[in-house]
């Protein structure tokens, strides 16, 4: 790669610098978020213990972070995400002891997956008990902190529907909502809000509860969640 003609003036000691990817899904009724296993050997950090998947910047490969985040989710998953968020950033001279490092986290969120995770080091674990594991550096903090924002911001917009394979019904809808949020909603509620939302499509008839049939959806846009002008807690 051709320098920068102003690089001699960045020579100075650079930390180690990651991207983090919080995966969620919703598997056999339950939010699920995806773990790796460190690989294992004397020089590597946290060897054999489960961590959230992530890697460090591919400059030659990633142009931005958002890129960076994408391609370990395509390489953990197969999937490019129906969503994906920043988080937030993570970093200390300590987290790591290869070196001062700095990690930047990211939230995905996709449909079940219809096989097991990529490497055979990954497994999908319930996300409530995987916050009470010890995790490798500090990712117990970065999945704590992704599902407290997944669920804060269900509470206001359509984020549920990317984790659910299109097209689907509203009562698949409202369990994906129910499971996140680990409590029931009012039927009649919960489908006038999110028909009234206008963020979905209908595609026609498919087949619902019991072999009936029902009215099946496909999200109008999947660049961004729809936002309520109210919290659900707001119409319970």
């Amino acid at each position: 790669m051709k320098k920068a003609p102003n690089q001699s003036s960045l020579d100075f000691p650079r930390p180690l610098v990651s991207v983090d990817v919080v995966i969620f899904t919703v598997l056999e009724g339950a939010l699920k978020v995806l773990l790796t296993r460190r690989p294992e050997g004397d020089e590597e950090p946290y060897p054999g213990m489960w961590c959230v998947p992530g890697g460090f910047v591919d400059v030659d490969r990633d142009a931005t972070l958002q890129d960076c985040a994408g391609r370990k989710l395509r390489e953990k998953t197969g999937y490019a995400a129906p969503y994906l968020e920043q988080l937030g950033s993570w970093g200390g001279a300590n987290r790591d002891p290869r070196g001062w490092s700095v990690t930047h986290a990211y939230v995905a969120l996709i449909p079940p997956p219809s096989s097991e995770a990529g490497d055979g080091r990954s497994e999908w674990i319930d996300a409530d008990a995987a916050c009470n594991k010890r995790l490798a550096f500090d990712h117990r903090d970065i999945l704590k902190s992704a599902l407290e924002r997944l669920r804060g911001k269900v509470e206001y917009t359509s984020l549920p529907a990317f984790l659910l394979v299109e097209p689907f019904t509203l009562p698949e809808l409202q369990h994906v909502y129910e499971v996140v949020l680990a409590r029931p909603m009012d039927k009649s509620a919960f489908r006038r809000r999110m028909l009234d939302a206008g963020f979905l499509q209908e595609v026609g008839t498919v087949a619902g509860a019991f072999g009936r049939g029902a009215m099946g959806y496909r999200v109008r846009e999947r660049e961004r969640a729809a936002i309520f002008p109210r919290t659900f807690r707001a119409i319970e």
